[in-house]
């Protein structure tokens, strides 16, 4: 069996991922990282996720002193209420500088390290906040610095929800029977969804797409 390392944010999209790479046959490893976010409440249920699914989970801590997003720490202000359109085409303040290029590096040290042939990753470049990291340019970019920096060179990089409406992937994330009742995706991280941020919105229109 293949070994796979596995973001997993505890939200829609790597959950699905997640149940999607065990669907395929690989053993898998999921790394979820506490950066300092203000949402902390998705690392519960990133735990909760990896738990249901029966993988082993790291949670791997890193501080992004320099901020840059209104998603690290608590002073930022996350913007709510967004239009569809206005989501589409506007990077909004909750982009995290480089996120997914830090989240892949440290996928790639852990995927040599044990051996594994394929890093899964959640992202999504149909219904998203724009974040230009989440595209699939990027990805086609990054699989060839592995190609370039790494001793292994052909673990791949897969991106099985990259061209999903949301309400694809959790029609997707449902016959896979991945516990999409676990997930968060509010970027507030209250008691309760805010259903204004944009992962509110987002999340709301899939269900409501179905």
């Amino acid at each position: 069996m293949n070994k796979a390392v596995v973001l997993l944010s505890g939200g829609l999209d790597s959950t699905t991922t997640l149940y999607y790479a065990q669907n395929k046959g690989y053993k898998c490893f999921a790394l979820i990282f506490d950066y300092g976010q203000r949402h902390k409440r998705e690392l519960k249920s990133a735990v909760a996720v990896a738990k249901c699914a029966k993988v082993p989970y790291r949670i791997i801590k890193i501080k992004l002193p320099w901020g840059g997003s209104s998603l690290l720490g608590s002073r930022g202000k996350v913007p709510g209420s967004r239009s569809l359109k206005e989501i589409d085409k506007v990077i909004p303040s909750t982009y995290v500088p480089a996120r997914n290029t830090i989240f892949l590096s440290f996928a790639l040290s852990y995927a040599e390290a044990i051996g594994a042939k394929a890093i899964f990753i959640g992202a999504n470049a149909v219904d998203f906040s724009g974040y230009p990291d989440c595209r699939p340019s990027f990805y086609r970019a990054y699989q060839r610095v592995i190609k370039e920096g790494t001793k292994a060179k052909k673990i791949k990089i897969v991106t099985p929800l990259i061209n999903l409406t949301k309400a694809q992937i959790i029609k997707l994330g449902s016959k896979l029977g991945a516990p999409l009742d676990l997930t968060w995706s509010c970027y507030q991280g209250g008691a309760e969804p805010c259903g204004v941020c944009d992962a509110c919105i987002l999340r709301q229109k899939g269900f409501e797409s179905i």
